[in-house]
């Protein structure tokens, strides 16, 4: 990925809010025919390294046969993203040298993967998964709440997957590289569309600013 380095975002931190505020990303692997790519929402465990991301998938899927084990996999975490407009910035109605972009936050994260076709780890890790996305609801699901023996059959239809780290590459392109006055201005248009992932955006980038 091409990474500029004001866009480029290596705050271990911010990596993992990413994988926690948007746990499904696409796991691309290389198999017999080529490249393979799953949506897969994946857990971060720390490990003592750079961490782990644990999953699951459909004891159908071809994936977990079906990968070179002595290359890299990479898994794509995408933030919120939305169109940035030429007329937020002062400056356009001064010399109308702006052009429409898009900003967005993205994290590519590479590392080699293993199946893991325990039932007693792959419970761990739904409960696991299961308790950070039931966070904050009224009534929080618990896999205690299905029949045990419905939970073992739908256990028996899944494998586990995990993805030791080797590295990360992380792209936050949120107008860094403008001056104070055109970054302000995309926030305030951001925050006029009316769009919910875009107002989000316009969070983003001013805790950003803040932060530095």
């Amino acid at each position: 990925m091409y990474v500029p380095k004001h866009f480029e975002q290596s705050d271990p931190q911010v990596l993992q809010n990413l994988i926690r505020s948007s746990p499904l990303a696409s796991l691309v692997t290389l198999g017999a025919q080529g490249l393979n790519a799953n949506p897969i929402p994946l857990y971060f465990e720390a490990n003592g390294g750079l961490g782990l991301l644990q999953g699951h998938v459909a004891r159908a899927n071809p994936i977990w046969r079906d990968f070179d084990t002595q290359l890299e996999a990479l898994v794509i975490f995408h933030g919120n993203d939305a169109y940035i407009s030429p007329n937020w910035y002062p400056s356009k109605t001064e010399h109308g040298k702006e052009v429409p972009t898009w900003n967005y936050s993205v994290l590519n994260v590479y590392g080699h993967l293993r199946v893991q076709d325990d039932p007693l780890w792959l419970r761990e890790f739904l409960e696991k998964l299961t308790q950070q996305q039931e966070l904050g609801l009224a009534k929080p699901w618990q896999m205690s709440d299905a029949p045990d023996d419905y939970l073992q059959t739908m256990l028996k239809a899944i494998v586990g997957i995990e993805l030791e780290i080797t590295r990360w590459e992380g792209k936050w392109k949120l107008s860094q590289n403008k001056p104070s006055r055109e970054y302000q201005g995309v926030i305030e248009g951001l925050n006029q569309t009316q769009n919910a992932k875009a107002i989000d955006l316009a969070t983003v980038m001013k805790n950003l600013r803040t932060a530095h």
